[in-house]
């Protein structure tokens, strides 16, 4: 296989890799504050997630230079239109990863990162209000990214003073979080399965309320009932998904492994911003448990991607 051919069939989706490396940044930034943990992890996985992100950002830009069939083919397509939005999520996730030490480049990223996702959303739900082909066997929990990210914006907007924004684009997250599960479950409880490549998106479920709830604090400044409401709806959607861990190791390595990270990733946040707002004992250890298994998460499907890269498994023509 050519290079040309495999510049057009790589996938919108390596995104999600920068997602899952933000995630696992702003979990060891965080472990810093409030475990004492060392401060180097942080500092290292900034640089490559943000060397990464460059680098999927550069050749995607050619894709959609040199493949603009392809592109269009991915914006039309009942899954794949879900993750162009992971563009702007990873700028974002950026902003938040810098806003501790460069905070001029967070707010520049934060503002691009916004503006970005809310076109997106605007875009994507026009699509899927006057789409022709959607089923309701093409739903999945991937379809949280393009609206339900919207509620990732406050963590960095009310740093750089923008908290009535903020509300908005966590409302809309909101909002849309509640619709989108409710299908979902429908689908997942009376139609067919999901495909195996999709399976791993499942963990999305967790992170909507795992990030709700670190941005409502953020725009609140408390842990009330609301925030606690939020908090242990994920920690129940993380316990009801690693109590069926069999069927996830079983399954053949795809890209969408990835979606195992940045939900874990952000639980790990949660329940260190818990802790330290709390004090409850018993978060500590949680938090500690939850950051050495992402930490171990993400370095494995890190070495399992590059593996793939080496066998060209991946940028290939799909069934």
């Amino acid at each position: 296989m050519n290079g040309m051919t495999r510049l057009g069939n790589f996938p919108i989706s390596f995104f999600a890799m920068v997602m899952g490396l933000s995630g696992l940044t702003i979990a060891w930034e965080k472990a810093a504050g409030t475990l004492n943990a060392p401060r180097w992890p942080g500092i290292v996985l900034l640089y490559l997630v943000g060397a990464i992100f460059l680098v999927i950002a550069l050749v995607y830009a050619l894709k959609v230079a040199r493949h603009r069939a392809a592109v269009a083919a991915e914006l039309r397509h009942p899954v794949k239109l879900s993750f162009f939005p992971t563009i702007s999520i990873s700028l974002i996730l950026l902003a938040i990863c810098t806003q501790g030490s460069a905070m001029t480049l967070s707010f520049w990223l934060w503002a691009v990162g916004s503006a970005l996702h809310l076109l997106f959303t605007l875009y994507v739900m026009n699509v899927w209000m006057h789409h022709e082909q959607f089923q309701i066997h093409h739903i999945n929990p991937a379809w949280f990214i393009p609206v339900v990210g919207n509620i990732l914006v406050p963590i960095a907007g009310v740093t750089h003073g923008y908290p009535t924004l903020s509300w908005f684009f966590f409302s809309v997250g909101l909002l849309f979080w509640l619709v989108l599960l409710t299908i979902i479950f429908y689908r997942m409880f009376f139609h067919q399965p999901l495909p195996q490549k999709l399976v791993p998106t499942f963990f999305i479920l967790i992170a909507p309320p795992a990030v709700g709830f670190v941005s409502y604090v953020r725009l609140t400044g408390d842990v009330d009932a609301f925030a606690q409401i939020l908090f242990n709806v994920a920690l129940f959607l993380t316990l009801l998904l690693v109590t069926q861990i069999n069927r996830f190791i079983r399954l053949r390595f795809f890209l969408s492994w990835w979606a195992y990270s940045f939900p874990l990733a952000a639980m790990t946040v949660a329940t260190l911003l818990m802790y330290e707002l709390t004090g409850v004992a018993w978060m500590r250890p949680l938090g500690m448990l939850l950051l050495v298994l992402v930490t171990a998460v993400v370095a494995g499907l890190l070495a399992r991607t590059a593996l793939a890269i080496a066998r060209r498994e991946i940028c290939v023509e799909e069934d």
